[in-house]
């Protein structure tokens, strides 16, 4: 196996894109390998790394069916009702309560 290509920050060659740069293009890595690295040193820890892949061989987005909108809608739904009261809270109920906040402080939203 060869060794993966070493750029550094901002200077990678036209052609290599991360994921993030190939979304933004409306296209997917489609199944090949990592092409190429970034790295971006920092003091006192590795470096950071970020994998390039070919935007000739990167393919387009699948779009979205209707059986993926709805289970997407599904899934927020289920992350806006509290557990609790059944509700639903109107934003993404927080992990670090896991209900809403009318039910985590009673006594001060009753205030």
């Amino acid at each position: 196996m060869a060794a993966l290509p070493v750029f550094r920050w901002r200077l990678a060659p036209d052609g290599y894109a991360t994921r993030r740069q190939l979304r933004a293009l409306g296209l997917r890595p489609g199944g090949q390998d990592v092409a190429a690295q970034l790295e971006r040193p920092r003091r006192r820890r590795g470096p950071l790394v970020a994998y390039l892949y070919r935007v000739e061989d990167a393919k387009p987005v699948r779009p979205m069916t209707p059986a993926k909108w709805a289970a997407l809608a599904k899934a927020n739904t289920a992350r806006r009702t509290c557990p609790e009261c059944g509700r639903d809270a109107g934003y993404v109920i927080p992990t670090s309560l896991g209900m809403c906040v009318t039910c985590a402080y009673p006594d001060e939203c009753a205030a």
